[in-house]
């Protein structure tokens, strides 16, 4: 039990160290856009930076679907780590692996809700424009728009989508670093109890011991007396 315990540990660890991996890559695109301006001195205004990342997502957006299929068999075999470890479940793996499982559903929920939407968005162009079937309002401000009977929408221009883009995947790396932190949270936790048992019966042992040592020695005494 505690091998496959082990293994399903290594399901999760692995797919989501894999993400990371990921998320690593494109953060030097983020940080550009989403936590820093350039200097007054730099030679590249904020479109470079949002040039960069918009022509890095083109990038990714148009790989071959092989590699999506592969992202998407990693994903699958984190959430196989959790339904095996959650498996008629202990307490702690109830505790830690339940809050595990929330943490990497929210993760892949902003994956689908707003990466893979964002990146349509990237690859196809339509960020700041009205949707299909509207006009732009003469008079309403930037980033409205006006339908044929005068009702006035919003849509996100092409440096808030990206930001956006950016955001999720500063959000998306702490829900797995908050999966990680639970996984090492519940290793301890269970090395911390293997020990406390391994404690508790060393003492048992030592009070039997005594105990039968004790019991010996009365009964030589017996036998010398008679």
């Amino acid at each position: 039990m505690a091998k496959a315990q082990s293994f399903a540990t290594f399901l999760i660890i692995g797919p989501t160290c894999f993400f990371l991996g990921i998320l690593f890559c494109i953060f030097p695109y983020d940080y550009h856009v989403l936590w820093s301006a350039p200097p007054s001195s730099s030679p590249y205004p904020d479109d470079h930076y949002l040039t960069l990342l918009e022509n890095h997502l083109k990038f990714l957006a148009s790989s071959p679907p092989l590699i999506s299929r592969i992202l998407h068999i990693v994903i699958g075999t984190g959430l196989l780590g959790f339904i095996t470890k959650l498996y008629k479940p202990s307490e702690a793996n109830l505790l830690f692996d339940g809050a595990s499982l929330v943490l990497y559903m929210c993760g892949v929920v902003v994956y689908i809700a707003n990466i893979v939407k964002g990146l349509r968005v990237v690859m196809e162009g339509t960020y700041g424009a009205p949707p299909e079937g509207r006009q732009e309002g003469a008079d309403a401000p930037v980033g409205t728009f006006s339908t044929l009977s005068g009702e006035e929408g919003d849509y996100i221009g092409r440096e808030d989508s990206l930001k956006v883009l950016a955001a999720s995947n500063t959000i998306l790396a702490l829900v797995l670093v908050g999966v990680l932190v639970l996984q090492a949270g519940q290793w301890y936790a269970q090395r911390k109890e293997e020990a406390e048992i391994a404690e508790m019966d060393r003492v048992r042992e030592e009070k039997h011991r005594s105990e039968r040592e004790k019991g010996d020695v009365s009964e030589k005494g017996r036998k010398k007396k008679q």
